[in-house]
């Protein structure tokens, strides 16, 4: 019975053993690759710097943003939480995440917003619907920010947005051939 016990304790030391030299190795394989001279940790540390850089800028201008709201808009809706959270519910709403979006105007009621704002801008965002590029998420954010500023804005339409020339005529409405007869 000793000796059982003994070759168990045996195995258990044992494999705890190789466990930890595989540990150590791998820790100190770790250390050895950040103490060592390698040329793309230089590289590293110049992004970091633009990173910095572009978070500088971005909060500028979401500061900005928030003095223009505050500006344009009176009352409570003017107030940089309730630009921050309802232009984040309009945004939600729009990408159809509606838990999410529900859950922030639990949120947004609780700092005293005026809910009624947060669906002038939804409606101003669904007249600017075409204008919108999904694959390019500044545009929704842009279009959503100007209507939380006017959300009784109004889409130029076709015949406004474009400028006439003088002396052009309206190009006609392009037609199919008719298919041939066959004998």
């Amino acid at each position: 019975m000793r000796r059982r016990v003994l070759q168990l304790q045996n195995s258990v030391l044992r494999h705890l053993a190789v466990v930890g030299f595989v540990t150590g190795l791998a820790l100190s394989a770790g250390t050895a690759v950040a103490q060592s001279g390698d040329p793309h940790a230089q590289d590293q540390a110049k992004p970091n710097a633009a990173q910095a850089s572009d978070a500088t800028k971005d909060n500028q201008r979401k500061t900005d943003e928030f003095a223009e709201a505050a500006q344009a808009i009176s009352g409570p809706a003017g107030n940089p939480e309730c630009v921050w959270l309802g232009r984040r519910i309009v945004r939600l709403m729009w990408l159809d995440d509606l838990d999410t979006a529900f859950r922030h105007l639990d949120l947004y009621d609780r700092f005293g917003c005026p809910g009624g704002h947060v669906q002038a801008t939804f409606r101003c965002l669904t007249r600017f619907g075409g204008q919108i590029d999904p694959k390019v998420p500044e545009t929704l954010n842009s279009r959503v920010h100007a209507c939380w500023l006017n959300p009784n804005a109004q889409p130029q339409t076709a015949a406004t947005a474009a400028p006439a020339t003088a002396g052009s005529a309206a190009p006609a409405p392009a037609t199919t051939p008719a298919p041939a007869a066959t004998k």
